[in-house]
């Protein structure tokens, strides 16, 4: 990265609109008294929103105000007009906690957040959440408060930028060139997941990503050093990062110097650390453990006021010098924009095929044609279903050029190696194939900041026991609907000889669990084929494709009907021969086949019986009610058939069906042995199924 042009125009802009206030003044001697007005202010609209919640957390705000305010006024290149500007900076508050900061700074830079959104905070309906959320502020990059995912996230969109940058700028013209700042406590520090992120980050050199420390050595139970006692700025510089030291937060000249050098790349990620001091202007509470949660009371607050010099006891005061400083911001980054936008147009003018391929994937629409190559599987051929993925995926990423991703050193075994791509790393930012190492939680984090970014499809893959291990991330995801694609593999007990430890058992219906992520466990390898098309185009949240490690056959009518019945999350693909099905058996994965197998049995028996593949419930839950009966009719007796835990599947067999599951550890054992072990047999199952229609109802379990 360190060898692209530098934009001379956007930064003559910045310094340009930094002394619109004072034009005499040098560029480093730029603060004055309206900006040290600038950041009590963000103290008192801090301090008075949380006391009007009596909720929330005044302390972090008031000891980093002087940050937001050096950031958001000075350093930033932002349209508070338009949050959504493609070459904007991301910031993000990795402490959400503190997010009357990040809603005070917003509000007096221009961005569209009233001082009445910031007297609502923490009310229902409110745009000022008691954490930031994605979606419901402008301004606000991603959701944040679950300590260390915004540190984690915010190297994905570093990378996002970087791979970017190699793919669309051209030595004439610079469209892809901009920062990543993220605000950071010790206790985001101190999650295992800012490790990991920091770590790689370190590796890959990602030169353009910023993270700001609040050293303020107090957490809720007392000082840091009660758990804490690391050398952080060793730590972070044996991962390959620059630190720049900050002594006094207030030292507004020193603080904006330390910020330039940072933006200034020296092939490394940079840890910024601030001194600062929670609660600051506090008479009793400043460097209390106190002052992190809680409001800090009529009394303490005017004393504050007066400490502070604050002109009045007036709730929500924001002097008029200040508002007027703060338009001035918002116009600069409006002229910051316009002159992006005229580098666009020339750019555009010299290379109009590769604008409209960056519009294209900024914008998130599919090439025409996109899943023409997706492969077809003849009928009794076998294969996994995660050999069958490779296959899909691979044959998406010609047509796809935006999917970039990789395995937590699973690759190889998840099948999830791009072919004719190489590694995406450090001087060679444009490839595709991403090592994300050894860690999941930090890969999940990291694939949410790509898809934050935009302009990429990111998909992550490992073996499914270790979606344990990323669970916050995924959540995350979910909760900011992000058009994430893991590919989870290895997916049930048909792992075999690596014991329970690998075989996944509740996995499934923990990910069911979570609102808004689409879970796709496909039965063969069409099907398989069919579950990409639908989590590629499906963009409002993520999508978990749930792979297994052992051939599967491909059954009859999968080629010509998984497109449809994968989209519906459940389709019938074997009919009761003769007559209106007696007995249904709904399975998924691996399963279905074993259920198809069972049917010849039952059938062989005169018992009329349909298979349902059901590949996703959250898919079939979509459907009309019409759809849903019509392949599980509620007054046949339905056998679910599943090699994970039965809990959750009375929804989709009723009071009078019954479960097959796998309700305990697995065992260490060749996966034909398991099977027949824990039920999992045509022979059993059809047992089952009988015992079900003699007692119109029960449940067996393995």
């Amino acid at each position: 990265m360190a060898d692209r042009p530098v934009k001379n125009r956007l930064r003559d802009a910045t310094l340009r609109a930094r002394e619109t206030d004072r034009p005499e003044a040098a560029v480093e001697h730029r603060f004055d008294a309206i900006d040290e007005l600038a950041v009590n202010t963000i103290r008192t609209l801090a301090m008075d929103a949380v006391q009007k919640a009596n909720s929330g957390h005044p302390g972090a705000p008031m000891g980093l105000a002087p940050v937001g305010w050096v950031l958001f006024s000075r350093v930033l290149r932002h349209n508070p007009g338009n949050p959504a500007w493609p070459d904007r900076d991301r910031f993000i508050l990795s402490c959400g906690h503190a997010s009357m900061l990040l809603y005070a700074a917003l509000h007096l830079t221009g961005y569209d957040l009233s001082l009445d959104d910031l007297k609502s905070f923490r009310q229902w309906g409110s745009r000022t959440p008691g954490h930031p959320e994605y979606r419901e502020t402008p301004g606000v990059e991603m959701t944040t408060g679950p300590l260390g995912q915004g540190c984690a996230t915010s190297v994905g969109m570093a990378l996002a930028e970087a791979h970017l940058a190699a793919r669309f700028n051209r030595p004439d013209h610079v469209v892809v060139d901009h920062m990543t700042w993220v605000l950071c406590s010790d206790g985001d520090l101190m999650e295992g997941v800012s490790s990991e992120a920091a770590s790689l980050a370190g590796h890959l050199g990602l030169e353009r990503l910023v993270w700001i420390w609040d050293d303020n050595r107090i957490t809720i139970e007392g000082p840091t050093d009660l758990a804490f006692k690391e050398d952080v700025p060793g730590r972070f510089a044996a991962l390959g990062w620059r630190v720049l030291p900050v002594d006094d937060a207030n030292d507004l000249e020193a603080l904006a110097a330390v910020l330039e050098v940072a933006r200034e790349s020296d092939g490394r990620p940079t840890l910024v650390t601030v001194r600062t001091h929670i609660a600051y202007g506090a008479p009793h509470a400043q460097d209390t453990p106190g002052a992190h949660g809680a409001p800090l009371g009529e009394e303490e607050i005017a004393a504050t006021k007066k400490n502070l010099g604050w002109p009045t006891l007036e709730p929500f005061f924001v002097p008029p010098e200040v508002a007027e400083r703060g338009r001035r911001t918002a116009a600069a980054g409006a002229e910051l924009e316009q002159w992006w936008q005229e580098t666009v147009e020339a750019w555009s003018g010299a290379h109009p095929e590769l604008a409209a391929e960056f519009h294209r994937r900024m914008e998130g629409r599919l090439p025409e044609g996109w899943d023409a190559s997706l492969p077809e599987f003849s009928t009794g051929e076998k294969l996994a279903t995660r050999a069958a993925s490779g296959k899909a995926l691979n044959a998406l990423a010609e047509r796809l050029p935006e999917l970039v991703g990789g395995s937590a050193d699973l690759a190889p075994s998840c099948k999830t190696l791009l072919a004719g791509s190489g590694d995406l790393e450090k001087g060679s930012w444009g490839e595709r194939n991403l090592h994300f190492g050894i860690r999941e939680h930090a890969m999940g984090a990291i694939l949410n900041g790509m898809a934050l970014h935009g302009g990429v499809r990111p998909f992550g893959s490992t073996f499914f026991v270790f979606s344990d291990y990323m669970r916050p991330a995924l959540r995350l995801a979910a909760l900011m609907e992000l058009p994430v694609i893991w590919v989870f593999t290895h997916d049930s007990i048909g792992v075999g000889e690596d014991g329970p430890t690998h075989q996944p058992v509740e996995h499934l219906l923990a990910l069911r669990a979570i609102p808004g992520l689409t879970v796709i466990r496909p039965a063969d390898a069409n099907e398989t084929a069919a579950a990409w098309k639908v989590a590629v185009e499906h963009w409002q949240g993520p999508v978990a494709l749930v792979l297994s490690r052992q051939g599967l056959p491909v059954l009859e009518g999968t080629a010509a009907g998984a497109a449809e019945g994968v989209a519906r999350g459940a389709w019938v693909v074997a009919e009761a021969s003769g007559a209106e099905p007696r007995l249904v058996l709904v399975a998924t994965g691996s399963e279905v086949s074993l259920a198809v197998a069972a049917r010849e049995i039952l059938e062989g028996g005169g018992v009329p019986t349909r298979v349902v593949s059901m590949p996703s419930w959250e898919l079939f839950d979509r459907q009309d009610a019409a759809y849903r009966e019509e392949v599980l009719p509620p007054a046949v007796p339905t056998l679910a058939v599943e090699a994970g835990v039965s809990r959750g599947w009375r929804d989709h067999v009723g009071c009078h069906g019954g479960v097959l599951g796998m309700d305990r550890f697995g065992a260490s054992a060749p996966g034909g042995v398991l099977a027949g072990k824990f039920g999992f047999t045509p022979e059993n199952v059809a047992k089952v199924a009988r015992d079900l229609l003699g007692h119109d109802g029960g449940r067996s379990e393995a």
